[in-house]
């Protein structure tokens, strides 16, 4: 008897470990922050930031790499979704932002460290104001 109880209890165990996690709840929150190429930004490849990247970041959106807000508390935002619009590569939402400096609403997830943010729309687009080409010259092809 105790060896089927046993048995029972390592299937339970087993069967509570299979199961899928609990589908997380969503914050609302409004970010204000750059909205950046998350490729270049975390791989240090170049400077990820502002004028001086702008042009990359829109190639590296085009061709699917995602977008995320740097948000002023420090904290990388990945863009899931802008407004009503149902693809996030090539989003042309996305894509008249990048690298302007913005405040959004929106449902905030996080799973496993990673902050996803479904944008639902954009309160605040003060363009970009991280003006450092002067500085960093124009990447990834200079002037």
């Amino acid at each position: 008897m105790r060896q089927v109880t046993r048995l029972l209890a390592a299937g339970l165990l087993l069967a509570g470990l299979s199961l899928p996690a609990a589908a997380a709840t969503p914050e609302r929150v409004q970010v204000t922050g750059e909205v950046i190429d998350t490729w270049c930004y975390i791989t240090d490849i170049m400077f990820g930031e502002g004028s001086t990247h702008h042009q990359c970041a829109l190639w590296c959106a085009v061709g699917g790499i995602p977008v995320g807000v740097l948000g002023d508390d420090g904290e990388v935002y990945m863009v899931l979704k802008v407004g009503d619009d149902t693809t996030n590569v090539a989003n042309p939402a996305i894509l008249e932002i990048q690298t302007h400096r913005v405040s959004v609403d929106g449902d905030l997830y996080e799973r496993d460290g990673i902050k996803y943010l479904l944008i639902d729309q954009v309160v605040n687009d003060e363009g970009i104001v991280n003006v450092n080409h002067d500085d960093f010259g124009i990447q990834p092809f200079g002037e």
